[in-house]
């Protein structure tokens, strides 16, 4: 697995020590950002909120990857809300009736939360149910085995949850890690992570303070697993492609192709780029 080069944001941000409520916390070394009071005091400032799902299950590598790559920000809050089996290709389906909600850990030993359902009913359960004593400011859905693009991302469950999270007004980011080509060992979960944690510190400002979009930021975030010797080509932002075959949806991504200009997001993943993608909150055709 190949990673992009030095891509990551130099980023100082002062930090706080956190308890996170509804599910487990995160604690960084330093002094926490402060705002002023009413009384003219410095006071500190609130974490970042965000939630952490995907349709792969709570035990899955991706997510595990993900969850660790965004505690090592500065002053946030990590909550994970997770199916507890494998729920990929669950779209936006959701169980009717009461949820259960099992006590667990990721595969690093992260506390977390496994919901007997769908990935849009980890949402659901968060949010809707309480489940989380605060309402998250942002939802990560992945990173995902495996790419969603084009027509795939209607059946996607790492999909669904963004947009069931979307649906209740919260931004969210779809994230995945392509499948490997022949002799790389599995997904590049880590530059995928380094992506995910680029996009949430160039919208942090707006998430914490409720702009991040109108009538809410829903993206979804494609990374290539490069062949040994070669390494993802950047970001574009490009549109879903609905009418690209199926055939192209799974295909290997050829990071070492001197094309240029890719019109959506099936093509540049095809070569070699990282495509960001807008959704809409229900799937379209």
């Amino acid at each position: 697995m190949q990673r992009a080069g030095s891509r990551r944001f130099l980023v100082v941000v002062a930090v706080s020590a956190l308890v996170l409520a509804g599910c487990s916390s995160s604690s960084h070394k330093g002094p926490g950002p402060t705002a002023p009071s009413s009384t003219g005091t410095a006071q500190p400032a609130a974490p970042l909120r965000i939630l952490v799902t995907n349709d792969d299950g709570y035990s899955a590598p991706g997510i595990d990857a993900v969850v660790q790559g965004l505690r090592s920000l500065e002053n946030v809050q990590v909550s994970v809300v997770a199916p507890l089996t494998n729920e990929s290709g669950s779209g936006a389906k959701t169980t009717s009736g009461a949820l259960t909600v099992t006590d667990v850990k990721t595969a690093s030993g992260y506390a977390a939360k496994a919901v007997t359902g769908y990935p849009a009913d980890t949402v659901i359960w968060a949010v809707d149910d309480h489940g989380l004593a605060q309402k998250p400011q942002v939802v990560v859905s992945g990173v995902n085995f495996g790419q969603n693009l084009g027509s795939a991302v209607n059946i996607s469950g790492t999909v669904g949850a963004a947009r069931a999270a979307a649906s209740r007004g919260i931004p969210a980011l779809a994230s995945s890690a392509g499948l490997a080509p022949a002799g790389v060992a599995g997904p590049d979960y880590a530059d995928a992570v380094t992506q995910v944690e680029h996009w949430i510190i160039q919208h942090r400002a707006a998430l914490v303070a409720g702009t991040a979009s109108s009538p809410v930021l829903l993206q979804n975030l494609n990374v290539p697993t490069c062949a040994t010797g070669t390494s993802v080509r950047g970001l574009v932002t490009v549109p879903v492609d609905l009418t690209a075959p199926t055939s192209q949806l799974l295909a290997p991504a050829d990071c070492a192709s001197t094309a240029t200009s890719p019109t959506g997001d099936v093509q540049a993943f095809a070569e070699g780029y990282e495509p960001l993608s807008n959704l809409t909150v229900a799937p379209s055709s």
